[in-house]
């Protein structure tokens, strides 16, 4: 049977398709309607549609979106894309493709994937985090994903920065609180925060280039960005201790996170060592939507 993935980004969505060995034998992306529920719902299904009619197999279906169902009510909640938030995902999708389907948080998905066959392989506890539109963390132990009775667990992104100080301005977040993890970390985040200490709006990409020539600008911003990720890190290792941190999403590109932040780590780790490895996800953007058709598969396998 045949595995099908959907990753929902920001800006883009894709689909994968992956035989029973894990063989990707399809990968397509079509940009994301972000601001209109009915259009990403048809974009879905038509890339669903289009890989179904390619191969005529059976399949099984998994979707990573940025938010999470509720329990309570089926409904989509807590997603940084807000058109989704209170409908029904997943029961409008399946409809439309008469075909059952699971919906993950898009940072599980890539935790699973980089916890099986990615960078955290082999590591019995693994907390891997989403930095790009947004933020957001799944947690997987022993090759298992962790689901709580709230579905938020990993939520990373909708806590308070640690150890604040003052130029850690609090932005209000799309949730209702103010200064969240991903007002400052995500690439939106560091774009604004970059622009509130400068007073110059650039993109985390330009800034990037100027760190990375030497900028003194640049390097100031990137102090307080690097100091802000350990962080928020140390306190995730304080409370959970994992074995391995993968980071993914546009901003884990950036060379100066792996070289810069586990220096910092042990100024706000309870520990005498900081032994936990901060390491770039192995498969890229693309680890979302592996992990949301292995996510598909496993289900159908429980069933």
């Amino acid at each position: 049977m045949l595995q099908f993935g959907i990753d929902l980004g920001g800006t883009k969505t894709e689909i994968i398709v992956l035989n029973d060995k894990g063989d990707e034998l399809l990968r397509e992306r079509a940009p994301t309607p972000s601001t209109s529920y009915p259009a990403i719902v048809d974009t879905i299904c038509s890339l669903v549609e289009q890989a179904r009619d390619r191969f005529s197999q059976p399949y099984t279906l998994g979707i990573g979106i940025p938010g999470a169902l509720s329990y309570q009510t089926g409904l989509v909640k807590n997603a940084n894309t807000v058109c989704l938030i209170g409908n029904d995902l997943k029961g409008d999708i399946e409809r439309r493709l008469n075909h059952p389907i699971v919906i993950a948080n898009d940072a599980d998905c890539l935790a699973l994937s980089e916890a099986t066959d990615g960078a955290g392989a082999g590591y019995p506890t693994v907390f891997a985090v989403i930095i790009g539109t947004g933020c957001g963390g799944g947690w997987v132990v022993n090759g298992q994903l962790i689901s709580g009775p709230n579905a938020i667990a990993g939520e990373w992104g909708h806590n308070p920065l640690p150890w604040r100080d003052d130029g850690d301005s609090e932005a209000e977040c799309y949730c209702g609180q103010k200064g969240c993890l991903e007002t400052l970390l995500s690439g939106t985040g560091f774009r604004r925060q970059a622009l509130v200490e400068t007073g110059i709006d650039r993109t985390s990409v330009e800034w990037n280039r100027l760190y990375e020539a030497g900028d003194p600008v640049a390097i100031r911003v990137f102090e307080r960005y690097h100091s802000r990720i350990a962080r928020a890190l140390a306190s995730v290792i304080n409370l959970m201790d994992p074995h391995a941190i993968v980071l993914g999403g546009g901003a884990s590109n950036m060379t100066s996170i792996y070289q810069n932040v586990p220096a910092l780590l042990p100024q706000w780790v309870f520990s005498d060592t900081v032994e936990t490895p901060l390491l770039r996800s192995v498969h890229g953007d693309s680890s979302g939507v592996r992990g949301a058709a292995w996510l598909g598969s496993q289900q159908a396998s429980k069933q």
